[in-house]
């Protein structure tokens, strides 16, 4: 277990960040103002039980949409939500496999999860990355390819990013919730300063998954794309939105029907976390 030290490391200096920053930044006249609200939360919500991360480096897979939210819906009826559940259980039983990452799932089941929850279901787990796993719908049944995004708080870096991510982030309305009252990431005063190294390791962890998903299938974009994912706001986690095909391409509709692409996709996702895992321990170990 030696070996997990310095990343142990790496999630205290970025707690040790966090809260030094929340101290220094905000006045005792902000800090008292947010006090009841806080309180009132605290005695509505339940404090669910932190999982134990028994020294591992915790991956929260995300399966997008589920429940009254199907999702992309391809031209035969397959639905984003079911897919996208099975290829992130393959990754995370690929990733179980290693002797120093658990993985876990946001959901195991079709059900349906707010996109604030999803968050804050990552931060419980005491997660050390995030990653949204989707099947692209969009207007035209040409697009296709396979495409990572990170967080953007300057704006989309294309058209399809912005597109793409004002889509994923409707997801509640289908469910009649009002994301700007459950948002709680998008009023933190803290979020920009803690942000910027985020997203840095977010475009990171991205470079490496598509490295991983070049040689086995064809990509909508070469590069890391990023914008504003409601999803991917965690302001200390590393976090990505991988959209491994376009469901509502008639050809990869098939190709995301057959278990032996499900697999194949996975193991490529699998292969970029632990690129980015065994590039963060090397790292964390030249700078300790």
């Amino acid at each position: 277990m030696k070996k997990l030290s310095p990343m142990k490391q790496l999630v205290n200096r970025r707690q040790l960040l966090f809260s030094g920053l929340a101290l220094a930044v905000l006045s005792p006249r902000a800090v008292l103002a947010k006090e009841p609200d806080l309180r009132a939360q605290a005695a509505h919500t339940p404090q669910p039980h932190k999982p134990a991360k028994n020294g591992k480096f915790i991956v929260m897979l995300d399966p997008g949409h589920g429940g009254i939210d199907s999702g992309a819906v391809g031209e035969e009826g397959s639905m984003e939500k079911h897919v996208v559940l099975e290829i992130a259980g393959n990754v995370r039983q690929m990733l179980n496999n290693h002797p120093y990452i658990e993985a876990r799932l946001t959901r195991d089941s079709d059900h349906f999860i707010p996109l604030y929850q999803r968050v804050e279901i990552a931060s419980q787990h005491g997660a050390d990355l995030f990653m949204s796993i989707h099947a692209d719908g969009y207007t035209s049944p040409d697009a296709h390819g396979a495409s990572v995004f990170a967080l953007s708080n300057r704006g989309a870096t294309s058209a399809m990013a912005r597109y793409l991510s004002d889509r994923e982030n409707s997801a509640d309305k289908v469910a009649g919730l009002k994301v700007e009252e459950k948002d709680h990431y998008l009023q933190q005063i803290l979020f920009d300063l803690v942000q910027t190294n985020t997203i840095k390791n977010s475009l990171t962890l991205g470079k490496h998954v598509i490295e991983r998903i070049r040689p086995v299938h064809h990509l909508h974009s070469q590069v890391t794309e990023q914008a504003a994912f409601a999803v991917l706001k965690s302001p200390s986690i590393p976090s990505v939105l991988v959209e491994t095909s376009f469901i509502t391409n008639p050809s990869e509709e098939k190709l995301l029907g057959t278990t032996a692409f499900r697999r194949k996709i996975a193991g490529a996702i699998t292969e970029g976390i632990v690129n980015y895992y065994n590039e963060s321990v090397v790292h964390n170990r030249r700078v300790s």
